[in-house]
């Protein structure tokens, strides 16, 4: 991959591996703190109408319906979870609480024109079964694909406490036999041909393991290279790393990184979060990659800092609207996404309500930067 392919000067600043420290008060709450996932106001593609009874999709405008047609095959765009009751009008008629949500809104939100992939994330809190992963894959079409996070039993370096601090060491920490018995195992027999993205998100590290990267590193490569391959017959399933931290991407660091993931046959999951870097600064080991599929977590936005999930959900749940746009990430984003799918490379998009306020909103205004690139849009 050529070093400007996303526009970007080589001359970037390097990142400094010590200049993200955050003061040890800040590191505990981020450590303990749990994921979520003048106003703008956007107007959603069609009105809500009020209807009691069974849970029903939108129905969308041809306009939408067109716009996802005219999206490239091998870009998946979704969000993070489904079971939200401000999604009202956009994605489900009426009103209806969360636990309906979770339980029948799955495959409401798999017919939505723009949503072909979505990421399970309660997998993060918890292993999933294959006959639990099986209820999801029976919800939606043969061409959706799932991003999964892997349990945070795999991906904590620390075990936590009822309050969710840390208190000592987790010995099960990237374990090769543990990550496939509760996590590759169940996920690929029960989403089969459904399956997409297995994302091992690595939480915060502590400073005495930050302080030994390369030898998390090598940890880390252990564990990818011990999992099974996955389907040869579905080249577009991937496994994935996203980080926490931005010493991950240190100009010592990054090249023992990217080599790791290489080893495993993985690839870098862009964590679009307050805590990592830039998307122009997260590209450098993403072209160390190239070519490859592109795994990307748009999770919080930057206004609230990189501890701030809980402001971010006191801010904008219901999750009905924007709030906070980020136009020219939009622009970045999309052109990255359009220079993948040119090149035949499947791309994976989840996107929080906490990025901006409101996830399908947010869904849909970047498929229309993506479409604006496409030369027959």
């Amino acid at each position: 991959m050529q070093d400007d392919f996303f526009g970007i000067p080589e001359a970037l600043k390097e990142l400094d591996p010590k200049a993200s420290k955050a003061p040890a008060k800040q590191r505990k709450e981020a450590e303990s703190a749990p994921e979520g996932d003048a106003a703008f106001d956007a107007v959603p593609s069609v009105q809500p109408k009020a209807r009691k009874g069974s849970l029903q999709a939108v129905d969308w405008s041809e306009e939408l319906r067109a716009l996802g047609q005219s999206l490239p095959t091998t870009l998946r765009l979704g969000t993070s979870s489904w079971s939200y009751p401000g999604w009202q009008g956009l994605v489900w008629e009426g009103a209806h609480s969360e636990q309906v949500l979770s339980k029948k809104g799955l495959e409401i939100y798999a017919k939505h024109p723009l949503f072909r992939t979505v990421s399970i994330d309660r997998s993060f809190y918890r292993a999933l079964s294959a006959s639990d992963y099986a209820r999801y894959a029976a919800l939606v079409p043969a061409d959706f694909r799932f991003m999964v996070k892997a349990p945070s039993l795999l991906t904590d370096a620390l075990v936590r406490g009822d309050d969710g601090r840390g208190k000592e060491p987790n010995p099960a920490f990237l374990s090769p036999e543990l990550a496939v018995q509760e996590f590759l195992a169940p996920a690929i027999e029960g989403l089969g041909k459904n399956l997409g993205a297995l994302v091992f998100q690595l939480s915060p590290l502590p400073w005495s393991m930050l302080d030994q990267l390369p030898e998390v590193i090598e940890r880390l490569r252990t564990m990818l290279c011990a999992l099974p391959p996955l389907d040869p017959d579905a080249p577009e399933q991937v496994i994935a790393v996203e980080v926490r931290d931005p010493q991950w991407l240190a100009p010592d660091i990054a090249p023992l990184f990217a080599q790791a993931l290489k080893d495993g046959n993985a690839t870098y999951c862009l964590g679009l979060h307050a805590k990592m870097p830039p998307l122009s600064e997260q590209l450098r080991l993403l072209r160390r990659l190239w070519p490859g599929p592109l795994v990307c977590r748009w999770n919080l936005h930057p206004i609230h800092g990189p501890y701030g999930y809980a402001e971010a959900e006191k801010r904008y749940s219901p999750y009905d609207r924007i709030h906070h746009p980020e136009t020219e990430l939009h622009a970045e984003f999309a052109r990255l996404l359009h220079t993948f799918s040119e090149h035949g490379q499947p791309a994976y998009v989840a996107i929080s309500n906490h990025a901006e306020g409101c996830a399908p909103m947010s869904v849909e205004a970047l498929a229309r930067e993506i479409n604006a690139l496409t030369p027959s849009a």
